[in-house]
């Protein structure tokens, strides 16, 4: 029945290892004063500036994706608790029909009817926790989409006033940065707005649901 344990691992799946093909790139607008404007084929000239994220901090302390994560890992225990409850029934019936055979206490066509119905049910039950794992992995990339689409929409609107010509990330894996300036660590100033957009976005969202709710 090995099968039938759900990895609840995949919900703490490390997020600096699912992102690290992440790569924000921003070229400064063509109207940035400090820039000139190219046509094809043509170098375009930028400031230079460059600051970089550092995205699993970033996505450890956005409400967005904690709230996420908060409603998936609840899903997937309550999977775990339905599958694990199937698999102990599952077990003890089991113990219950090889017990009977043993002792003689069923005739040989029951036997075999039972064992079948064993059989199926064991098969059902693996199918089902695959699928269970299959949709919350499916979920938890879909939970990391939206995170990392809020992400680089937020960069690109943040950008448009700080004009940096290269924002990128990077994580605390090894071979991400080796050294790097401080004061082009642009992390807590971004998941700080970030959060404020959302946690206002999402406080209207509740009201609007209220405001439903009572009519």
């Amino acid at each position: 029945m090995k099968k039938t344990s759900l990895i609840l691992s995949i919900i703490a799946t490390v997020i600096s290892c699912a992102l690290l093909v992440l790569f924000l790139v921003l070229v400064l607008p063509k109207n940035n004063s400090k820039g000139t404007a190219s046509e094809p084929g043509e170098k375009v000239t930028t400031n230079g500036q460059v600051a970089y994220i550092q995205l699993d901090s970033l996505i450890s302390k956005y409400d967005m994706y904690n709230d996420l994560n908060s409603a998936l890992e609840s899903k997937a225990n309550k999977a775990q608790g339905d599958l694990q409850r199937r698999s102990n029934k599952l077990k003890s019936d089991m113990n219950t029909f090889e017990n009977n055979v043993n002792k003689g206490l069923i005739i040989r066509s029951e036997a075999q009817r039972q064992q079948q119905d064993l059989l199926q049910r064991q098969q059902t039950l693996e199918n089902d926790a695959n699928n269970k794992q299959a949709e919350l992995q499916e979920e938890n990339q879909v939970m990391l989409n939206r995170v990392i689409d809020a992400l680089e929409t937020y960069i690109k609107k943040y950008n448009e006033d700080h004009k940096y010509s290269l924002i990128f990330t990077t994580t605390g894996l090894p071979g991400s940065i080796v050294i790097g300036d401080p004061a082009l660590d642009i992390t807590e100033e971004v998941v700080d707005a970030m959060n404020r957009e959302y946690v206002k976005k999402r406080n209207s969202n509740k009201s609007d649901s209220d405001s439903n709710t009572e009519q």
